[in-house]
């Protein structure tokens, strides 16, 4: 296998470290808009001659198609934001590569009713073009990252060995990380949040289909593992209630992400400002007047998530939780996966968000260089059998957890 990684911030750059430590592929090409940022991630494997750093503008489609081309590049792994999803989608298909992402292409609100039903929803865009790719024989793996990724590998494992019949998965996500030095500093990319947290929430009831609500919706306080403890989570626009009715027989699907009181105040005031847009305003600059977007901005305005870690202090945890029935009986479980930021920080030199995110593309690489996956189409995680992915991922020496509820 020959992978051409484009994106090396955070999460690639820590792909590029999980990568190093496995022998299944034979290069990767590790690629970005900054070419500083590429040689960066390839130095941090410490001189391994698999990988070596391009440039790369992921918004150019027949470029990236002749990289691919250039390196014989067999898969693409798209770590960069869901802005960029389309084009390389794109590319790798002009090339006949395997695509793999972390997210899904983007949503559009309904224009009338938007907190009722859906506009164009997370990845329908790539659903559309599906017959496509299975007609010329090739894979697009989306969705595959933590949440979406593994959230959506547990709950196909939660179908094929939990339960004879699921009334509702709910994927919960929460921490108890904080940064010494901020009062408000995301531990993700805060472009991709504040797309999930403001755009209108989805949710999946079979009787109904898709419909959605308004942000921040249905507050629950969630008990997390492993010492995080309580946590209160609501809905936020998320890939897997896209993704999981596709192949997961399931009542209701939802998505709850636990972001703390303060947290969603900054959003509805980032929201109320005006500063979540992403259509440029021109403002003045000491050349004349500048277009620039809002919500590009905020992101210069606040610290790389990739650079927070040895501030960075607790747990996150990413998991799904299903009810349902099994022999007859009720059964409640949480399927999950726990980071400690010391850990991945003294192991990999990543903090725990971006680390989380990124090892488990790297596990469904070596999946489907196996061929313990294969498949052709759009296919997300849960098109796939789950236990191969789930002992794969226990093997790099991050085991996952099951609680009954």
């Amino acid at each position: 296998m020959r992978v051409l990684l484009v994106g090396a911030g955070g999460v690639g750059g820590a792909i590029t470290r999980i990568a190093a430590r496995r022998p299944f592929f034979e290069a990767m090409v590790v690629a970005d808009y900054d070419p500083d940022r590429a040689r960066a991630a390839v130095a941090a494997v410490g001189g391994d001659p698999r990988f070596t750093a391009e440039r790369a503008d992921a918004g150019d489609e027949a470029a990236v198609a002749a990289l691919l081309a250039s390196h014989r590049c067999d898969v693409l792994l798209n770590a960069t934001d869901p802005r960029f999803v389309m084009p390389l989608f794109r590319a790798a298909r002009a090339a006949g590569a395997t695509y793999v992402d972390m997210a899904m292409s983007l949503s559009r609100p309904h224009p009338r009713r938007p907190y009722e039903e859906c506009g164009v929803k997370l990845g329908d865009e790539q659903f559309a073009e599906a017959g496509q790719w299975a007609e010329e024989g090739l894979l697009a793996l989306v969705g595959m990252g933590v949440e979406p990724g593994l959230s959506d590998v547990f709950a196909r494992h939660a179908a094929d060995e939990l339960f004879d019949e699921i009334e509702e998965i709910g994927i919960r996500d929460g921490a108890n990380l904080t940064v010494d030095g901020y009062d408000f500093a995301p531990s993700f990319s805060i472009w991709t949040t504040i797309e999930e947290c403001l755009n209108p929430p989805v949710v999946y009831e079979a009787d109904r289909g898709w419909y959605t609500t308004e942000p921040f919706s249905e507050p629950e306080v969630f008990d997390f593992p492993e010492g995080i403890g309580e946590v209160e989570c609501v809905n936020v626009e998320h890939e897997e209630v896209l993704l999981v009715p596709r192949w997961v027989d399931a009542r209701r699907v939802t998505f709850k992400y636990g972001l703390g009181r303060e947290f969603v105040e900054t959003l509805r005031t980032l929201h109320l400002l005006g500063l979540d847009r992403t259509d440029p305003v021109t403002v003045p600059g000491p050349r004349g007047p500048v277009a620039v977007s809002p919500r590009d901005v905020v992101a210069a305005c606040l610290p790389d998530p990739a650079t927070l870690g040895e501030r960075m202090h607790g747990k996150t945890c990413a998991g799904t939780w299903v009810r349902g029935v099994k022999d007859g009986r009720p059964r409640e479980v949480y399927l999950y996966h726990v980071v400690d930021n010391q850990w991945s920080m003294a192991e990999y030199g990543s903090q725990a968000v971006v680390w989380q995110t990124a090892v488990n593309p790297v596990v469904a690489l070596e999946l489907l260089a196996t061929g313990a996956w294969s498949g052709t189409g759009v296919l997300g995680p849960e098109a796939f059998p789950a236990r191969p992915f789930l002992d794969l991922l226990t093997a790099y020496g991050s085991p996952w957890g099951m609680r009954e509820q």
